[in-house]
């Protein structure tokens, strides 16, 4: 793989993550009663023009 193709990859994936990561944290503070609870996660990931659907579950603890 190229080097632009490496560095676009990281700067997508940093954007989602630090995004995602904000998102979360501004639910959890307008939601009352999170704490100790604990939330499923999913992410779907899907890119325009290739055949990819990439699918993350979890849980999230609120705190």
């Amino acid at each position: 793989m190229s080097d632009d193709f490496n560095m676009s990859m990281r700067k997508f994936l940093k954007q989602v993550g630090v995004t995602s990561q904000q998102a979360i944290e501004e639910a959890m503070r307008n939601t009352k009663g999170t704490e100790g609870k604990t939330f499923e996660a999913k992410v779907v990931l899907t890119v325009d023009g290739l055949d990819v659907e990439h699918v993350v579950t979890g849980t999230i603890k609120g705190g």
